[in-house]
Formats: C-alpha cells, sequence, structure tokens
C-alpha cells in the first residue's frame, strides 16, 4: 500500500522547508507526526498538513481495495521539497534605483508506503 501527496504554491523558501523535510524522510508515520508537533519552524505546519493527506489517501486506497489499514506500518517512503513559482517585487533602492525581491514558493511531496514495501 503506497499513497501520496503534494502540495504546491506554498508561500515559504524550499531552502527552509528542507530544513524540516530532511527530518522526517524514512522514519514511521507515527514519529514523523511526532517531530512535526514539537518543531519550532514554520514549515512544519504545512508539512504536517502534507503528510496527514497522503495518509488519508493510503487509508482511502485501503477501503477501496478492501485490504486492512494499519497506520503503525506506514513509513514516510519519499519526502521531497521543490521550487515553485516566484513573486517578483521591486523596492527602492539609493540614488533612485531599485532592487528586486524574490518571494519564493514551494511545492511539497510526501509519499508513505507500508514497511514491507508493497
Amino acid at each position: 500500500m503506497a499513497a501520496r501527496a503534494i502540495q504546491r504554491w506554498v508561500r515559504q523558501s524550499p531552502r527552509k522547508m528542507r530544513l524540516v523535510i530532511d527530518q522526517i524522510r524514512g522514519t514511521d508515520v507515527n514519529s514523523a507526526y511526532a517531530m512535526l508537533k514539537f518543531s519550532k519552524k514554520r514549515a512544519a505546519k504545512q508539512i504536517e498538513k502534507v503528510l496527514r493527506s497522503a495518509v488519508a489517501n493510503a487509508e482511502q486506497d485501503a477501503l477501496r481495495e478492501n485490504r486492512a489499514f494499519d497506520l503503525d506500518r506506514l513509513t514516510v517512503s519519499y519526502a521531497v521539497v521543490n521550487e515553485g513559482p516566484t513573486l517578483k517585487r521591486w523596492t527602492p533602492a539609493a540614488h533612485g534605483r531599485a532592487t528586486p525581491i524574490r518571494k519564493r514558493m514551494s511545492t511539497v511531496e510526501i509519499r508513505v508506503a507500508d514497511k514491507r514495501g508493497a
């Protein structure tokens, strides 16, 4: 059993989000929930939403195929943060110039799978 969830256009830079996603990659779902709940990073809240969605998708797949679902057997098999579109803004600078401001966005993808690798 494997399922995935994707969240696009998260208004936080991928560099900051990767610090959190690297902690949960490869762990079981329950310990990933615990790490995200007690993390001080703002990105942890968005990543937790995506993880909960992936687990819910796995549960729905199990119900659809009439298989048993056990949350304790799920692991985060794949977790990645990619760069999304960038909002480009300008701010005034010295001598009448303008300097760019890049407001970066992220795309979060998480896949959960059974520990057996199925």
